[in-house]
């Protein structure tokens, strides 16, 4: 029998709803987005689905994770869209908080993890992950889930919303799963939509050069700048590129690497002109690229 989903706008409401669910022995999955939907969501709340009885997905813009001149006037919204594509893999309650829910007047706390946010976008986006951390610790806190469903899109949100979950003895857990890919091998993000037909191509330098990093590690490179060097010049071939790091980072710790032993990630944020991409690589993963 087809249940409604529901739209909670309410923290108060939000929580009464998962206090009740979790005290008859419901299992809440739990997704938590920006909004402007694409196969990657999809993807994670179909995973969500599988592992519980309720399926949450909040929309939220955070405004705190946005430095100065960053795109959160222009990050792409659509609301209506969202509702129609969450419905359409079965999701139950979508929570879509407003500003004044979310950081009421007078607030004043955060959440700050420290090491692992220090590198890669942490350089380049002071404040950004403290933005994540908190909404995040907010978040969770009004949805009340036994489970949490983050893409590998962006390794280093995995790690410290892991790190965080982990160090405030949060009784919830983190699941992360494999980043999904355009049809041409873009990774999708919401922001790919800014990206001009002229500039796709250059687009595509950053899973080209992933590729092109996992065959050299696959014939037997170790070297960590050798790795490095070739990304670099491949990227930059390429019109309308900036690169913001190209790194190769320990996957626990995220402090750069000479030589891969061990489990270890090369991290890319590269510029488009005005679009800002990510993508990543684990060195011995089995998924293509």
């Amino acid at each position: 029998m087809y249940v409604e989903m529901k739209i909670v706008r309410s923290v108060r409401e939000m929580q009464r709803m998962s206090e009740s669910l979790r005290n008859t022995g419901k299992i809440i999955s739990f997704v938590p987005t920006m909004g402007y939907f694409h196969e990657g969501h999809l993807s994670l709340m179909r995973e969500g689905r599988k592992r519980g009885d309720c399926l949450m997905v909040s929309i939220y813009v955070n405004p705190t994770q946005f430095g100065p001149g960053e795109d959160f006037e222009r990050y792409p919204r659509d609301f209506e869209r969202d509702r129609n594509l969450a419905d359409g893999v079965g999701v139950d309650v979508i929570f879509s908080p407003d500003d004044r829910e979310m950081y009421p007047e007078y607030y004043q706390t955060n959440v700050n993890v420290e090491r692992v946010t220090q590198n890669l976008c942490g350089l380049s986006r002071p404040g950004h992950f403290r933005g994540v951390t908190t909404v995040c610790a907010k978040l969770f806190n009004s949805v009340k889930p036994h489970v949490t469903i983050f893409g590998k899109k962006d390794f280093q949100q995995f790690v410290t919303i892991k790190r965080m979950v982990q160090d405030l003895n949060m009784d919830l857990e983190v699941v992360g799963m494999p980043t999904v890919r355009e049809a041409d091998g873009i990774a999708m993000s919401s922001r790919n939509v800014y990206l001009k037909a002229h500039e796709r191509e250059s687009a595509l330098s950053l899973s080209r050069s992933l590729k092109m990093a996992k065959g050299m590690y696959e014939k037997g490179e170790r070297n960590a700048r050798n790795i490095l060097e070739a990304v670099k010049k491949f990227i930059e071939e390429h019109p309308y590129t900036r690169i913001d790091y190209v790194k190769i980072c320990d996957t626990t710790t995220l402090e750069d690497v000479d030589h891969l032993q061990g489990e270890t990630v090369l991290a890319l944020a590269v510029r488009i002109d005005k679009t800002r991409l990510i993508d990543n690589y684990v060195f011995g993963d089995v998924l293509d690229i």
